[in-house]
């Protein structure tokens, strides 16, 4: 029992904390920054070892910060369905799996080689930068409308593969933190295995047989607080219950997320959770700076500094690669690596469990989290530049090979019928363009880095071609110089744009119409050339009024 002056201190290093994040995240916010960064530092201003040490409750915050890492595992669950998981595509789910592993064993094996650790310490190590930060990551693409663009979806399958192996990997240093023979590192296994499948099946039977059941649709739409109390006991109860049966708690909530991402109530818990997983994740965040030390990151910048730019590069290279092999286009696969060359929240807790079983050592465990920290500062930066950076650096690469790396034609032959109509992209949007121009006599190339939307194209009778758009060769490959309308409906702003900009300079005469998302985009459409632009909104808006005159003439009879 926690006695009440212990916990009124508590509470005060929680209100002091939480208040010192909300400071210095609105001024970082204000600067252009991630408010992430000032919670970082926060905590180490206020808590770090070389701090001005106005926390106390270290400890404490830290295990009610670590409940934060849940909920947003928890968050993601609810997001989990295997028909989401097929759209993002079976090749870069498993570069995804490929990443993890070829980043630590690479990670490690440098480690090894410059003879900086042993080798139990060199996988821990290893472990610890494999993985990326979904919270910082997620959060920038969304705020940037780019989660849909061809980077961000393969950046996203990366990153769930990366939540996925957290457990395996958490199980690994804590396996390895533990002097045993092979049987009892086997009988250890299996009973984590079992306490998991146990946890599974009980999450499953409590939530989708009974706690479902009995509340129904109807109960909640009733009584609106019994969904909020419903999305606190999940995500917290499944934590605890995995805890207890002594496992990653995070394992468990994320179960519990994924189980109920199917209910009804998805929708609606994902919402009443979001407030306290964001209290808890500020908090972890500052908790993650305290164990920085400001002053030893200023004595040994060199070192921090020089490890930050090896790894931006080297897991920036090694997710191109992958994703290479994954068969995406060398500009997709550059600025996705770029989005994901920065170490991750759960290396604080990979590093924790390294820490306190004695494999990692503290000097080892500071260098990789203040290099982490500065990681973070930098990612709000390097997201935002990667599709530009990515394209450049990408060019030398596929000149010359455009029908290889850029675009590959699926509808036979190794070039295409110089086209009338060029559409790019054939999602919804695109679909709906194109219904017009079904069995006319205009010629009509589709080019699209979805398969299925190139399927849909062939099935509607036009050419279709895979290929990134943003490439100069695969535009010229399908007869951009030839077409005289050009219709770009990708979603992505920015995409969009520099589609727009390579057409008006490759096919000057070309009518091009393209899509807005949003209205305060069309003026910028306009300066950059497009002859007519198609806002969502504004089409959002002319079919709700259209429903509405037609509502008001049908009350009228």
């Amino acid at each position: 029992m926690i006695p009440a002056m212990e916990l009124w201190q508590l509470l005060m290093d929680v209100v002091v904390l939480l208040g010192a994040c909300l400071l210095a995240g609105g001024i970082f916010s204000r600067l252009g920054q991630r408010p992430l960064v000032g919670f970082l530092l926060a905590g180490m201003l206020l808590g770090g070892p070389g701090s001005l040490h106005l926390i106390g409750s270290k400890q404490e915050i830290e295990i009610i910060a670590e409940l934060g890492v849940a909920l947003l595992l928890f968050g993601i669950g609810l997001e989990f369905s295997w028909r989401r998981v097929r759209s993002l595509g079976g090749r870069v789910l498993a570069g995804g799996a490929a990443q993890v592993l070829a980043t630590l064993l690479l990670c490690a094996a440098a480690a090894l080689a410059l003879e900086l650790v042993g080798p139990a310490e060199a996988v821990a190590v290893g472990a610890m930068v494999a993985l990326s930060s979904t919270a910082v990551v997620l959060r920038v693409l969304v705020d940037r409308a780019e989660i849909d663009s061809a980077h961000g979806r393969a950046t996203l399958a990366v990153l769930l593969v990366q939540d996925l192996a957290v457990v395996p990997l958490a199980l690994l240093l804590t396996v390895m933190g533990e002097p045993s023979s092979p049987r009892e590192v086997a009988l250890e296994v299996g009973r984590v295995l079992l306490a998991a499948g146990g946890l599974i099946v009980v999450l499953y039977l409590v939530l989708n047989q009974i706690a479902v059941r009995a509340l129904g649709r109807l109960t909640v739409e009733r009584n609106r607080e019994l969904t909020v109390l419903m999305a606190v006991v999940t995500g917290l109860g499944s934590a605890w219950a995995a805890h207890q049966a002594g496992i990653s708690p995070a394992l468990g909530a994320f179960v519990a997320g994924m189980f109920l991402g199917n209910s009804p109530f998805a929708t609606q818990v994902r919402a009443d959770v979001a407030s306290l997983r964001v209290v808890l994740l500020t908090m972890f965040f500052g908790a993650a700076g305290m164990v920085a030390d400001p002053v030893w990151i200023f004595l040994n910048a060199h070192r921090v500094l020089g490890l930050a730019l090896a790894l931006l590069i080297g897991k920036a290279l090694i997710v191109w690669l992958v994703l290479l092999v994954a068969r995406q286009p060398h500009s997709v696969a550059l600025a996705a690596g770029l989005c994901l060359a920065q170490i991750g929240e759960f290396a604080f807790v990979l590093g924790t469990i390294g820490r306190d079983s004695g494999l990692v050592a503290e000097s080892t465990y500071q260098l990789i989290v203040s290099t982490a920290i500065v990681l973070l500062i930098a990612t709000p930066y390097v997201i935002p530049a990667a599709p530009w950076i990515a394209a450049r650096l990408a060019f030398p690469l596929r000149r010359g090979r455009a029908g290889q790396l850029g675009g590959t034609a699926v509808s036979g032959g190794s070039a295409v019928d110089a086209p009338d109509v060029l559409i790019v992209g054939f999602g919804p949007a695109g679909q709906i363009a194109a219904q017009k121009l079904i069995g006319t006599e205009q010629r009509v190339h589709v080019l699209d880095l979805n398969r299925e939307g190139s399927r849909k194209a062939i099935e509607c009778g036009f050419d279709a071609s895979i290929g990134d758009a943003t490439q100069r060769e695969v535009l010229e490959h399908v007869g951009v110089k030839s077409a005289h309308t050009v219709v770009i409906t990708l979603p992505d702003r920015r995409t969009a744009l520099a589609v727009l900009d390579l057409a008006r300079r490759l096919a000057p005469t070309a009518r091009v119409l393209v899509r807005a998302r949003y209205h305060i985009h069309v003026h910028e459409f306009e300066a950059a050339g497009a002859h007519v632009v198609v806002g969502d909104e504004d089409q959002v808006g002319k079919a709700l009024a259209d429903r509405l005159g037609l509502s008001a003439a049908v009350s009228d009879t």
